[in-house]
């Protein structure tokens, strides 16, 4: 079976990854590959073609950088994308992250009679246009594209949630809000490798840690006030500002002697200096099933909540904490935390159980693709 993706995914790929929806489709891409079926990944950002690590061919769109600026969009790149998706006359197309680029995948699909697959990457994909206005165009507005980019993605993507041939979601919440409005879904977990978990003999555990873009539909000012009310505890930021919020409160952090910022660093530095942690700190109002949370998990280390519990996840396994919004409460659990004994043998049960790229997790997906393809 041929399977193909699309996106920027081969820096997740090899490692260096901007966000978690790209390394999501890189181990997604990875599994299949190991189960034996062609994975085909069109790559705007590559410059040229070439098999990558597991046998995935990986395909730059020719002419993605020629034209006129400030319309190539349409004259070159969209054209482009959709004839080299449309050439692969793969048998299923995949797509994660909104965008409505997306659309282009299915119509392909369409064209060359396969299967479309959509997978959630946000609890905002599954939610309606107030939900996603009030925590993501509103803060993310970024001018003229943003309005354009937005407005093209709220026509696109309800439109693919209901046209897909199959909708994965990351967690059981996710699914109760599509079937609400008459959408089924299955749940397919997000995934870590093996090799990425940290050994945890020998670390010495001190600073509690966020770890993220800084910006405004993360948190980051609602951490800073946290900060700010726990002088008596030491913290560690990792990563970079990506908003005027998260570059106003980076730069007034620097005078705190409780506090020391990383920048960005690369995924192993991040695993270590977590292992190393007392506690991994959230407090962005929407996400989907973050990652770092169950990176978090396999270093052994709680998650401290200020919103968000993927799929009731941290209350029903006892990994952490969730604060319902209550700043107060989560500054309780930072000064009363105490890891208790047993813990990180708990969460790494939790997440070789629920999340680890292993044969059994692979044979799963590989089902799930074979039985869609099938149908």
């Amino acid at each position: 079976m041929k399977i193909c993706f699309w996106g920027n995914i081969v820096g997740a790929l090899s490692g260096n990854t901007d966000g978690g929806g790209e390394l999501q489709l890189a181990l997604l891409c990875k599994a299949l590959a190991k189960a034996g079926h062609e994975v085909v990944v069109i790559d705007y950002e590559t410059k040229k073609d070439f098999i990558a690590e597991e046998g995935i061919h990986i395909y730059s769109i020719k002419g993605w950088t020629d034209g006129i600026r400030i319309i190539r969009t349409f004259t070159h790149r969209l054209p482009n994308l959709y004839r080299s998706l449309k050439n692969q006359k793969a048998d299923v197309y995949y797509c994660r992250i909104r965008d409505f680029r997306h659309i282009l995948a299915y119509w392909a699909a369409r064209k060359v009679k396969a299967k479309f697959v959509l997978g959630l990457a946000s609890d905002l994909d599954a939610m309606n246009f107030s939900m996603r206005f009030k925590y993501q165009h509103k803060v993310d507005f970024q001018g003229l594209w943003s309005i354009f980019s937005g407005s093209l993605i709220e026509i696109v993507y309800p439109l693919l949630l209901r046209k897909s041939d199959l909708v994965l979601v990351q967690h059981l919440g996710q699914k109760k809000i599509l079937a609400e409005k008459g959408i089924k879904s299955i749940v397919l977990s997000n995934l870590i490798e093996y090799s990425q978990l940290p050994v945890l003999a020998g670390r010495v555990q001190k600073d509690f840690v966020y770890v993220g873009w800084l910006s405004k539909r993360k948190g980051f000012l609602e951490f800073f006030e946290i900060v700010k009310k726990c002088p008596a505890k030491t913290f560690k930021i990792i990563g970079p500002p990506s908003d005027k919020v998260g570059k106003e409160f980076y730069n007034k952090l620097l005078t705190f002697p409780n506090v020391t910022l990383y920048g960005k660093l690369n995924h192993s530095d991040v695993l270590k200096e977590m292992k190393n942690s007392l506690a991994l700190i959230s407090t962005s109002q929407m996400e989907g099933f973050p990652n770092i949370f169950i990176e978090a998990w396999a270093c052994g280390i709680p998650v401290l909540s200020l919103y968000i519990d993927p799929g009731g996840t941290i209350k029903k396994e006892e990994l952490g904490i969730v604060a319902n919004g209550n700043s107060d409460k989560l500054i309780e659990a930072i000064y009363n935390n105490q890891i208790p004994n047993g813990f990180a043998q708990k969460a790494e049960n939790y997440v070789m159980n629920n999340h680890v790229l292993n044969p059994q997790k692979i044979e799963q997906i590989s089902l799930l693709f074979e039985n869609l393809f099938n149908e």
